[in-house]
């Protein structure tokens, strides 16, 4: 199982494309609308912890066929991830528009952004979350995490536009966060 630090860095991790994405809706906005950024980072902590659950929920099934490699695919997972997320941070990104008040948009965006957590649930399981109950706490910090980090993305979108999106990239610290928790579970 793993510690609490290595707990909230998954978390901060996962979080980063919901702080990119919310940063992105915030300058779409232009001001704080309570109502909307609430509802975005509650959709986004939502699913960022519904998705490793489900991934989990897969990777139960067919436990039997991976528990003698499971660091292996913990560590294949954690490290894909955290190199599309490097690999993201570095393309260009095309502008569209989209109007992030609408729940239809937001919806979208949380599936979008919690898509590489389902991988993030089969590590889970491979590390010895095996219970139902195991899962409470990692599934807790990843979801508060995110719903913490999008509304700090919306206020730094609205705040500061966007210079901090251009700067930030927060995509790469989070790419680099999780080969590193990867790393550390192959050595463990």
């Amino acid at each position: 199982m793993m510690s609490l630090f290595d707990l909230i860095s998954l978390s901060l991790a996962l979080g980063m494309d919901c702080l990119t994405v919310s940063i992105a809706c915030g300058v779409i906005m232009v001001r704080i609308e309570g109502r909307t950024v609430l509802r975005m980072a509650v959709l986004f902590g939502f699913f960022q912890a519904m998705m490793p659950f489900l991934g989990w929920l897969a990777s139960r099934l067919f436990n039997r066929y991976i528990e003698h490699f499971a660091h292996w695919v913990a560590f294949g997972c954690l490290v894909l991830i955290g190199c599309k997320m490097i690999h993201d941070a570095f393309e260009e990104h095309t502008e569209h528009h989209l109007d992030p008040r609408r729940l239809h948009v937001q919806l979208i965006l949380a599936v979008a952004t919690s898509i590489d957590a389902l991988a993030v649930g089969v590590s889970l399981d491979c590390l010895g979350y095996h219970d139902w109950g195991d899962l409470a706490m990692p599934l807790t910090i990843i979801g508060v995490g995110s719903l913490l980090l999008s509304l700090l993305g919306s206020w730094l979108g609205v705040r500061f536009g966007s210079i901090v999106s251009q700067r930030l990239r927060p995509e790469l610290l989070g790419g680099i966060i999780l080969v590193l928790i990867g790393i550390k579970v192959l050595l463990a």
